[in-house]
């Protein structure tokens, strides 16, 4: 037994006490004291990408490496297949077909269900390598490597999988990010290496993604699919040997992942994470000319030849140290071509917030960051590194930073969140979705019904206004809802109103969440250009479903009105919950201009429901790096 599987069942007593601080880490407070609303936070030292970055990027030569290795190791396996190779911000740098590999895949998450895209096989193959590459480059950082494997691991309906009796995965939901039609994921251009690029069918949870690294740094990802299968691992129990995984991790041999960072050093809830089944192979360098297959352009994501990759936080990555109101805080920015922020703040497009009071949000939620204890970064005590957005309630966005490691993957999640509570908080919302069409299912061709999800919901909880009444739901309570057990994770219970019946039910297969974008992703797909995901201006990027996101509230005439939303992604969840939450209170204190948050009993915990209850916010116990701080969100 490796000592990868020893620590995965905490088999040492290292893994042991790794895995028992976490859990402590993981625990939630939300009773009284700490930093609330009227302390004024230090902030720490970020970790800084800086001039260094220009060093740590992709040549061509080493493109050509990680095809060539992964040819090799094929044709040592008497396998073909179609391999992918992207940098940190999603640009494209190669995709390689082997001669005679299967040109379709087909979705299937083991689990006999039809619906959504299950079962749908006339996707490219090279638009599954893409997905994998990009989980592998978006879910990791200096901190952390992550993989497809990783990704399978904390989407599925039970945490750890087939663990009963046990909630959801930490990341549910995150698999549709990054989506094609996202009007916030940039597009590919032959002259622009700008990111983040959008992903042909958002994250991946099948095994064959890895990350790739240069002196410690994530630099890209490469994604292979040889079996034509795209799923996921529903058994961690076991050791897969995945072709997949094998040919992606010989193909980053000479790029892999510091040891010390992988997922499987990394604990959720005390659960060690999954990084790959397959130990590292190493394969020596050879030249790609020659070998069976050929460079293959991808409409819409690669021209045809192979290019660098970009150096990850400097302008021409589309991410940058900013210069303006966030750069004491060491804040991060996403520029265009002239460098210029992409995301400056501005007032709400509603009138409901002026741009002193989202700066005001930002600049507090950055600080709480700062001195945040990471959860999903080594070696531990670690600042948290997210991306923060603030939108206004028509869903534009009123301004965006990040932390300057924080994972790719979040910029798009965390404008998902802040427009996912803003929406559903909205009393539009029941007659915003009521109004769409249905999603138009492939295999079998079937319809489903967005409307019936706004009356699965007034059913459960017992109210014919429901979606119309101006109660606040955060990301963490519209996820619960969208669970396929309520309470989550109890198996004897039924669906939440959002989400599909577990017996239709796959990653593939959610609820509501896909049922918005599921026919714009399948236009995208086949070859669509369109932006925008779901018919629903106020939600152009698609419904988030696991926490860090609330809406933003201001009394008009003493009634309270929904004005926006704030979102946080790239660390722990409770951690994306406590900074969204307390820079949200601490901006709303340190101005008393009347915005902030939703009156307490406008809140969705205040919801009674039979056999559980919704909750609103969950911080986590002893979040700060030096402070014995704790219940740091009680009473706010």
């Amino acid at each position: 037994m490796s000592s990868r599987r020893r620590l995965c069942g905490f088999g040492s007593a290292r893994a042991w006490r790794l895995a028992l601080v976490a859990a402590i880490a993981a625990l939630s407070a939300c009773g009284g004291g700490g930093d609330g609303a009227g302390t004024t936070l230090a902030t720490a030292t970020p970790i800084d990408c800086g001039a260094n970055c220009a060093a740590d990027a992709l040549s061509v030569a080493d493109v050509e490496r990680v095809l060539s290795q992964t040819v090799v190791a094929a044709q040592a396996r008497g396998q073909l297949a179609t391999i992918a190779v992207t940098d940190r911000v999603g640009n494209v740098l190669a995709v390689f077909a082997m001669t005679g590999a299967a040109g379709t895949f087909l979705i299937d998450g083991g689990r006999a269900v039809s619906g959504g895209l299950e079962q749908v096989n006339v996707l490219p193959s090279t638009f599954a390598a893409i997905s994998k590459a990009l989980t592998g480059a978006y879910l990791s950082s200096a901190g952390n490597a992550f993989s497809s494997r990783t990704a399978s691991h904390i989407v599925q309906e039970n945490f750890n999988p087939l663990e009963r009796s046990q909630p959801s995965g930490p990341l549910f939901g995150v698999q549709f990010s990054q989506l094609s039609c996202s009007d916030l994921m940039r597009r590919d251009t032959t002259d622009a290496a700008l990111g983040p690029k959008r992903s042909p069918l958002g994250l991946s949870a099948d095994p064959g993604g890895m990350p790739l690294y240069k002196n410690g740094r994530v630099v890209g990802g490469i994604g292979v699919i040889a079996d034509a299968v795209y799923g996921l691992d529903l058994d961690i129990s076991n050791v897969d040997a995945d072709i997949d995984e094998i040919l992606a991790v010989a193909g980053s041999s000479g790029f892999t992942a510091p040891t010390g960072i992988r997922a499987n050093r990394i604990t959720a809830d005390g659960r060690s994470l999954r990084y790959s089944d397959v130990d590292d192979i190493a394969v020596g360098p050879v030249p790609l000319s020659g070998l069976p297959g050929v460079v293959v352009p991808v409409a819409g994501y690669f021209p045809g030849a192979v290019r660098a990759g970009a150096a990850f936080g400097v302008a021409s990555s589309g991410i940058r140290a900013d210069t303006g109101v966030f750069a004491d805080l060491g804040g991060y920015v996403l520029v265009d071509a002239v460098n210029a922020n992409l995301y400056p703040v501005v007032a709400g497009t509603d009138g409901g917030l002026t741009a002193t009071e989202v700066q005001q949000t930002l600049r507090s939620a950055l600080a709480v960051a700062n001195r945040a204890r990471a959860q999903i970064r080594q070696p531990s005590g670690q600042a948290a590194q997210v991306t923060i957005t603030v939108v206004d309630s028509n869903g534009a966005v009123l301004g965006l930073v990040r932390t300057p490691d924080a994972p790719v993957f979040g910029t798009d999640v965390a404008l998902q969140k802040a427009r996912s509570a803003a929406f559903m908080s909205n009393p539009a919302a029941a007659a915003e979705l009521q109004a769409l069409p249905a999603a138009n299912y492939l295999v079998p061709a079937a319809t489903s019904s967005i409307a019936a999800y706004v009356t699965a919901l007034r059913g459960f909880v017992g109210d014919p206004t429901a979606l119309s009444n101006k109660m606040a739901y955060s990301a963490r309570a519209i996820g619960t809802l969208s669970r396929p057990f309520f309470p989550d994770g109890v198996s004897s219970a039924g669906a939440g109103p959002l989400s599909k019946p577990y017996a239709q039910w796959s990653p593939f297969s959610t609820g509501l969440q896909l049922d918005l974008v599921h026919d714009a992703v399948v236009a995208s797909a086949l070859g669509g250009l369109a932006t925008g995901c779901t018919g629903l201006p106020r939600l152009k990027n698609g419904l988030q479903i696991f926490p860090g996101g609330f809406p933003i509230y201001r009394s008009v005439l003493g009634v309270p009105q929904v004005v926006g939303g704030i979102g946080v992604s790239g660390d722990g969840i409770d951690q994306d919950d406590m900074i969204a939450f307390l820079g949200l209170s601490q901006a709303a204190a340190a101005l008393g201009t009347g915005f902030g948050q939703p009156p307490a009993n406008l809140r969705a915990d205040t919801i009674g429901l039979p056999g559980g209850q919704l909750r609103y916010v969950q911080c986590p116990q002893a979040p700060f790096n030096n402070s014995s701080d704790q219940n740091v969100c009680a009473g706010l």
